[in-house]
């Protein structure tokens, strides 16, 4: 099949993670896209773990785009850069607000030569606020947006937030602004206009925080609250969630205990809620006595949403992700390693990561020959 940005040509002006998250994503789906990247290279490059120079790190967040290198000090560069707007679809950024309008790359200044662009603006806080020029980087965001809070509520006997290791709010906005941009080709289709799109790290992050968003409004009585963690088997731990009436009949029936749907600590939803502790701790009395494997074949028999708590590498092996073709192969300086392929499937549209992690600067030349520069003047640009 054909991939659905075939055609489509993506300016990446953007660093680190979220806007090469997003970027890549329509790459993914076959859109031309062009990396721009200072002369030493974007500060990703030089991500563990690193063989022969090259950066797997960078090569999954940049996989399938052209590299070009430029130095955006000098205006040539600059001059190149409007040049290759004038001819693009999409401009993704993450810098700090003003800071492309002081280069002259923002979006008003390239819609005066290219008014069907849509131009993406990924931020810590958005564009314009009291906020919008504060620097920003996820861990920052985990904590600015409450999520850290919230998710220390679920914590027993815990004071203090977690550590943060893995970078949500830079993924959760890449794919918010995919979405987006997604959104404003749709409506350039009807218009004939580009726009411009305005996202916020900050309230990507608010907008996980579902039942706290609600809960800040309207304060609910302090109750136990059901808390899907570790459960102790005889050889390590799985999880286990309880969506319905129905799955917690299961459970019963699965750990040998029909009392539970009648008794009165447990037969509704609100007073499971406030004995969840007495529930895990009775079910951990089942669990003990077997092995995780046992727990969890006996679960999946009775339908009943479990898993054990794998290692990263470990889910990489599961035969799902084998089946669904979740891994690709990416190719760089380094040799081969592998990389997560977009979490959707398209049935009128081939969907996958490029085979190629571009080396700095490699498509530099082409890529101007391409916007109309002699030979000359691109060994003036490159020096």
């Amino acid at each position: 099949m054909d991939k659905a940005y075939a055609g489509l040509r993506v300016l990446d002006i953007s660093t680190t993670i979220a806007g090469p998250y997003c970027a890549r994503l329509f790459a993914d789906l076959g859109a031309d896209v062009i990396k721009i990247e200072p002369p030493e290279g974007e500060v990703m490059r030089s991500r563990l773990p690193l063989r022969n120079g090259a950066s797997t790190i960078f090569g999954q967040l940049n996989a399938g785009k052209r590299c070009v290198a430029l130095d955006m000090k000098e205006e040539r560069a600059r001059a190149a850069v409007r040049r290759l707007a004038a001819r693009t679809d999409v401009l993704v950024e993450n810098f700090r607000p003003g800071v492309m309008r002081r280069l002259g790359l923002d979006y008003p200044a390239l819609y005066e030569t290219n008014p069907r662009l849509v131009y993406c603006a990924i931020s810590g806080y958005g564009q314009t606020g009291p906020s919008a020029t504060l620097p920003a980087y996820a861990p920052v965001i985990h904590a600015a947006s409450g999520f850290d809070r919230a998710h220390l509520a679920y914590q027993p006997d815990r004071t203090r937030p977690d550590n943060c290791g893995i970078f949500i709010a830079d993924v959760l906005s890449g794919a918010f602004a995919f979405g987006a941009v997604a959104t404003a080709l749709n409506q350039r289709q009807q218009t004939g206009q580009g726009q411009m799109i305005d996202v916020s790290m900050l309230e990507a992050m608010l907008s996980l925080t579902l039942t706290e968003v609600q809960t800040a409004q309207f304060p609910v009585p302090p109750t136990r609250r059901p808390i899907f963690g570790p459960i102790a088997t005889a050889d390590g731990y799985i999880t286990l969630a309880i969506a319905s009436e129905r799955t917690f009949a299961a459970l019963a029936a699965t750990a040998g205990r029909p009392d539970w749907p009648a008794d009165p600590r447990f037969a509704e939803y609100r007073a499971r809620r406030a004995h969840w502790g007495e529930l895990m701790d009775e079910l951990e009395l089942w669990t003990q006595q077997r092995s995780t494997a046992e727990c969890l074949a006996a679960l999946d028999r009775n339908g009943v949403p479990a898993s054990a708590y794998r290692t990263v590498a470990e889910a990489m092996r599961d035969p799902q992700i084998a089946h669904r073709g979740a891994l690709a192969e990416v190719h760089d300086a380094g040799g081969a390693f592998q990389v997560v392929n977009p979490p959707f499937r398209m049935t009128g549209s081939a969907v996958g990561v490029g085979a190629r992690a571009a080396s700095l600067g490699e498509d530099t030349r082409s890529v101007l020959a391409e916007a109309g520069y002699s030979a000359g003047e691109i060994d003036v640009l490159v020096g």
